[in-house]
C-alpha cells in the first residue's frame, strides 16, 4: 500500500513538471578496419569509441544524445575513400574517429577536407597525415613515427647492433617507416645493408630473406603490419636467419602473438603513447572496458580511440553540433585532459605531447621493455650484447 502511494506521487509530480524534453542526438562516425589482417586493431578501437559515447549518454549533464556511426575501411585506401565520402556527405555527422591504417588515412584526408568534416585520427602515425596538408579539419591525438623511428633506432645502437637488413611493406605506411627509420638510424652509426619493399598481400618472401642471410645483419626491422609481420618472422626461422626481429607500432597486437606462438618471443617493437597501467587513465579506461564485456581486446590504440572520441564529444558538447565550429574549436585545444594523457594540437593538428613506449614479447604477451626479464638482464635478445 505504501508503495503504491509513492509511484502514485511520484507520476504526480512528474505529471505536474511536465514531461521531460529529450536531448538532441547528434552522431559522429567512427572509421577503421573492421575486417581484414588488422581487424583486431580495428575492432578494439570500434569497441572504445562506442564505449566513450555510452559513458557520455549515461551522463544527465551533458547536452546532447550521441550516436555513433561505425564504417569499415578494411584497411584498404579504395575502400577507406568510398566510407570516408560516405560520412562526410552524411550532413548528420558532425565529426569522425578515423583510421588506423596511414595509406588509408592519406587516401580519405581530401575527402575530409573537402567535405568539410573534422576528423580525429586515433591510430595512424605517417607524419603527412597532418604535415602533408593544411587541411584544418584533420587531427591526431597519437604521435607520429618519427617519433617512434627516433626511438627505436637509437634504443637498439644502445644495445650494441651495427647492421641491420630493412624490409618495408610498400605502401605509404610501410614506406614512411623505411625513410624515418633509416634516417634515425644513420644518425645513431647503425648501418643499413639492404632494404627490401614487399606488398602487403605478399606471401613468400624466400627471396628477399635468402638473399637478407647472405648479408649476415644483426637485426631484421620490418615496417608494416602484423600479418606480413608474422609471415616474416616465421619464414626467417625456417631459413635458419639467426637476427633480431624488430617492428614497427603496426605488429603489436594479440593477433601477432597469436599467429606466432613461441616465435613471437623476443620480438621488439616502439608505440606511442604508453601502456594502460600508466596511462593517467589507463585503470579507468580498463575497468570500464570490461565492465562493458566487449568480446574483442581493446588492443593498443583502443585508449587513443576512446580519448579522441571523447575529445570530439567534449568540443560539440562547447560549441554545439556544428561542423565549422568544432573545427575551429579543435584547432585551439591546449593541455586537454584525456586517459592518455594531455593533448596539445600545433597548427598542423598534431598533438605535441608525444611519449614513445619500448615493448618486447615476453612469455606470449607484449611487456614494457623497462618491467621486462630482457632488460633486467634475466634474458637476452638475438645476439644482444
Amino acid at each position: 500500500m505504501i508503495k503504491g502511494a509513492v509511484a502514485a506521487s511520484a507520476v504526480a509530480l512528474s505529471l505536474a513538471a511536465g514531461p521531460v524534453q529529450a536531448k538532441e542526438t547528434v552522431k559522429i562516425a567512427f572509421i577503421g578496419p573492421l575486417t581484414g589482417g588488422a581487424s583486431s586493431i580495428g575492432l578494439g578501437g570500434r569497441n572504445s569509441a562506442q564505449l566513450a559515447v555510452q559513458l557520455r549518454n549515461e551522463d544527465p549533464d551533458t547536452e546532447y544524445d550521441y550516436e555513433l556511426v561505425t564504417l569499415d575501411d578494411a584497411c584498404k585506401p579504395n575502400v577507406g575513400v568510398q566510407v570516408a565520402t560516405k560520412a562526410a556527405a552524411d550532413r548528420e555527422i558532425v565529426g569522425a574517429i578515423t583510421q588506423y591504417c596511414s595509406a588509408v588515412a592519406m587516401a580519405a584526408v581530401n575527402v575530409y577536407h573537402r567535405f568539410q568534416l573534422p576528423v580525429i585520427v586515433w591510430g595512424a602515425v605517417l607524419p603527412d597525415i597532418t604535415y602533408g596538408n593544411d587541411y584544418p579539419e584533420v587531427h591526431r591525438v597519437n604521435g607520429t613515427m618519427i617519433n617512434q623511428n627516433e626511438t627505436a633506432a637509437r634504443f637498439m645502437t644502445d644495445k650494441g647492433y651495427e647492421k641491420w637488413v630493412i624490409i618495408h611493406d610498400t605502401t605509404d605506411y610501410g614506406k614512411g617507416h623505411n625513410k624515418y627509420f633509416s634516417k634515425s638510424l644513420k644518425a645513431n652509426g647503425g648501418e643499413v645493408l639492404g632494404t627490401f619493399g614487399v606488398s602487403a598481400d605478399q606471401q613468400d618472401f624466400t627471396a628477399e630473406l635468402t638473399e637478407a642471410k647472405s648479408m649476415d645483419p644483426d637485426v631484421i626491422y620490418f615496417g608494416g603490419l602484423t600479418p606480413v609481420g608474422v609471415r616474416i618472422r616465421r619464414q626467417m626461422e625456417r631459413l635458419g636467419i639467426d637476427a633480431q626481429f624488430e617492428g614497427t607500432s603496426g605488429i603489436i597486437s594479440d593477433s601477432y602473438i597469436d599467429g606466432l606462438g613461441d616465435l613471437a618471443e623476443g620480438t621488439v617493437a616502439f608505440l606511442e603513447g604508453a601502456p594502460l597501467s600508466k596511462l593517467p587513465g589507463g585503470d579507468y579506461f580498463k575497468a570500464q572496458y570490461e565492465e562493458a564485456g566487449f568480446s574483442e581486446p581493446a588492443e593498443a590504440y583502443g585508449p587513443f580511440a576512446f580519448a579522441a572520441t571523447g575529445l570530439l564529444m567534449d568540443t560539440i558538447e562547447e560549441v554545439g553540433p556544428d561542423r565549422a565550429k568544432v573545427t575551429k574549436a579543435l584547432a585551439e585545444v591546449d593541455d586537454a585532459d584525456s586517459i592518455v594523457g594531455k593533448i596539445r594540437f600545433d597548427e598542423h593538428g598534431q598533438n605535441e605531447v608525444a611519449q614513445i613506449t619500448k615493448y618486447v614479447v615476453q612469455d606470449g604477451e607484449w611487456v614494457v621493455w623497462e618491467d621486462s626479464e630482457y632488460a633486467s638482464g634475466e634474458r637476452s635478445l638475438t645476439g644482444a650484447e
